[in-house]
């Protein structure tokens, strides 16, 4: 599958060059001629015989990035001063930063703020610790916590490696839902330090988002803390990515016009994503599912199941299939894949139900090529945002706790969830929806306000 030039790998080009008419245009064939894309050309300073000027290009990545200032500077009469990454240079320093919300101008305020107007504060959170909640930051901050075991398509990168994704996960909090949001990058991956560390530092958080832990170990980090918290514990990478799945799908099935209970979903990936987007799609009403992982089908026959794959094997697969992938596919009406690249191909996906629908959702390469998938389905999903209908976590993390915390919640339940899942479907109208439009951009007005209140409202029914 061709990659094509990205953003993430843009570079500006400083060169100098001479000033004659057909300068500037020799620039833009080098760079087109090897494959790249200029996004921007900036005169910086120019003389009667010389320029100089900011060539902004998109690669494919750092092996392309370096073949366009390969050609830039083969061009006669050209000179390339600086190559400047935009990408790094966005992460210099990091991306987020404290700020104060209250002026410190002169002695009254620093008298209130700090020392010794504060203590009086102190003494109320002291005699009614939920005054923490409407008094203190708590109100309205999410600690992102990692162990940097399983960083995007990085894998166990460790936790110095893990902050600057961390850093834009507390970026989007606070773009999408005003949410402040602290990066905690932990230097263990041992499942009992992770959970003491959480659990001493939870009074100053209104929520605990789990991101990039490995499983198996992430369901046990989870559900402890679940149990010892009175806040709300999500880990993204499982429900976020299963509420976009589920909102996504509702509105695929509303396009092929088939309904959730009666169809047949084959999926790829029993970890972490994968068990929560199966869990979540039975809890919405899926009845008909068969789970795959590298061994093949899961089912109750199989041996050496791991807890997670024994629940698995207990509540899905009714008719017992115990053949691979391919198999699974066949005759199926629904493919959700978060696992790996080129597992099936155009064959498989023609001899699957008509008007099938593809989630291919491993990145950066999905199970099927999207291109091929086409061909013979319906509506097509991935995770990559070159493609319509991406599934994208930003688009409901933000709006989920924001709901939890205006709900003051000391949980997050399935229901919350589906009800997420349908606010974000409903921001698709009748008249947007289409087989390349069943999910939403996440820059859609409202978009996290309409999840965010649908969360809350559910969280304040059930206390």
């Amino acid at each position: 599958m061709a990659t094509l030039p990205s953003v993430s790998y843009s570079i500006t080009v400083r060169l100098e060059l001479d000033g004659h008419g057909s300068a500037v245009s020799s620039l833009t064939n080098a760079v087109e001629h090897v494959g790249g894309v200029v996004t921007a050309l900036d005169v910086n300073s120019a003389g009667h015989e010389r320029l100089r000027i900011d060539v902004t290009c998109a690669a494919r990545d750092t092996d392309h990035a370096q073949a366009i200032v390969d050609a830039l500077g083969s061009i006669e009469g050209v000179t390339v001063h600086k190559v400047s990454d935009r990408t790094f240079l966005m992460h210099l320093g990091g991306k987020i930063e404290m700020k104060s919300k209250v002026p410190l101008r002169n002695r009254d305020e620093l008298s209130m703020a700090y020392t010794p107007g504060v203590a009086r504060v102190s003494s109320a959170i002291a005699a009614n610790r939920e005054d923490a909640r409407r008094l203190t930051i708590k109100r309205n901050s999410v600690a992102v916590v990692t162990d940097g075991s399983a960083v995007l398509g990085l894998g166990n990168i460790g936790p110095e490696a893990s902050m600057p994704v961390m850093e834009g996960k507390a970026a989007l909090f606070k773009r999408f839902a005003d949410i402040d949001a602290w990066p905690i990058a932990l230097d263990t991956q041992d499942v009992d330090e992770i959970v003491r560390t959480v659990q001493i530092i939870a009074p100053g958080f209104g929520g605990i988002n789990l991101e990039d832990i490995s499983a198996p170990r992430c369901f046990e980090v989870e559900a402890r803390l679940r149990e010892l918290l009175d806040i709300p514990v999500f880990h993204d990478d499982q429900h976020g990515t299963a509420i976009v799945v589920l909102a996504a799908l509702k509105n695929a099935l509303r396009v092929v016009n088939k309904d959730l209970s009666e169809v047949r979903i084959a999926m790829s990936g029993a970890g972490a994503a994968g068990t929560a987007i199966l869990k979540l799609l039975m809890h919405a009403g899926a009845k008909d599912v068969i789970v795959c992982d590298v061994h093949g089908a899961v089912h109750s026959g199989r041996g050496n199941l791991d807890p997670n794959l024994e629940w698995i094997a207990a509540n899905t697969n009714p008719a017992g299939y115990v053949g691979d992938l391919k198999g699974a596919v066949r005759g199926a009406d629904v493919f959700i894949g978060v696992s790996a690249p080129n597992l099936l191909d155009g064959d498989d996906i023609a001899e699957m139900n008509e008007d099938s629908i593809i989630f291919a959702l491993a990145n950066p390469d999905p199970e099927v090529d999207p291109e091929i998938a086409h061909l013979h389905a319906a509506v097509v999903a991935t995770g990559r945002s070159d493609y319509p209908n991406q599934i994208n976590n930003v688009l409901v993390f933000p709006g989920v706790f924001r709901g939890l915390l205006d709900a003051q919640s000391h949980t997050v339940n399935s229901d919350m969830m589906v009800a997420a899942a349908n606010a974000l479907s409903e921001v698709v109208t009748d008249d947007e929806l289409g087989p390349h439009y069943i999910i939403p951009s996440v820059f859609h007005a409202g978009l996290s306000q309409r999840v965010a209140t649908a969360v809350r409202d559910v969280a304040l029914q059930e206390g």
